[in-house]
C-alpha cells in the first residue's frame, strides 16, 4: 500500500528516450525504462502538441448544441460537444471561444470553466478543458478546412440520454455533459 510520500515520487526510471514517429499534431517517443518491480521494458507514449479544449452552449431554456463529424482514427461518425485543439502557450479560454465560433457560430458573454482531465493518461499525456458558454449570441459558423460538420441543437438532458445510450463515446463530451447534468441537478450551477 502506498503512503502519502510515496504518491509524490516517481517508480519509473527512464534510460533513455527515442522518438518513433512526430506529425504537427503529435510526437510518439519510445522510452528505455525500468519499472517499479526493477525490471527493464519500453513504455510508449503520445506527446500532444495542443491542449483538447471542449465547450458546452447552454441557452436560457437549457438546449445545447453538439457537433456531428466522421472522426478517422474511429471509422465513425461521432457527436461531441464543440471542441479542438488549443496550442501551447495560447489561453484555453480564447481557443474556447474561437472553437465555439468555429463550430456553432455563436459567441457568448458568460464563460465558465467546467473541468480539466486527462483523456488516456497510460499512454498519452493529453489533458483537456472543458467549459459552460451561457448568454449566447448566433452568428455565422467558420469551418476549417478539415471540417464537415453538422451542428444539432437539442435539450441539455437529451445529450446527457444520448451519454447514458452510448451514442456519444468522446471521452471529453461524456465527462463534460455528465459533469454539467449533476451541477444543474444540485443546483450548483445555472
Amino acid at each position: 500500500m502506498s503512503d502519502k510520500n510515496s504518491m509524490n515520487t516517481n517508480p519509473w526510471k527512464t534510460t533513455s528516450s527515442e522518438v518513433k514517429y512526430e506529425n504537427p499534431w503529435i510526437k510518439v517517443e519510445e522510452d528505455q525504462v525500468i519499472n517499479p518491480a526493477g525490471g527493464n521494458g519500453i513504455y510508449g507514449k503520445v506527446h500532444f502538441k495542443n491542449i483538447a479544449v471542449g465547450v458546452v452552449p447552454i441557452d436560457e431554456q437549457g438546449n445545447t448544441w453538439l457537433v456531428g463529424q466522421f472522426r478517422y482514427p474511429l471509422n465513425q461518425y461521432s457527436w461531441e460537444i464543440p471542441e479542438g485543439g488549443s496550442p501551447y502557450g495560447e489561453e484555453v479560454l480564447a481557443t474556447a471561444k474561437r472553437e465555439l465560433k468555429e463550430e456553432t457560430g455563436f459567441t457568448a458573454e458568460k464563460w465558465e470553466h467546467l473541468l480539466t482531465m486527462h483523456l488516456s493518461n497510460s499512454v498519452s499525456d493529453e489533458v483537456g478543458h472543458v467549459f459552460v458558454a451561457t448568454n449566447l449570441k448566433a452568428g455565422a459558423t467558420e469551418f476549417e478546412d478539415t471540417e464537415d460538420l453538422s451542428i444539432k441543437k437539442i435539450p441539455l438532458k437529451e445529450a446527457v440520454e444520448m451519454v447514458m445510450k452510448g451514442e456519444i463515446t468522446d471521452s471529453l463530451s461524456v465527462a463534460a455533459l455528465l459533469k454539467i447534468d449533476k451541477l444543474m441537478k444540485e443546483g450548483d450551477f445555472i
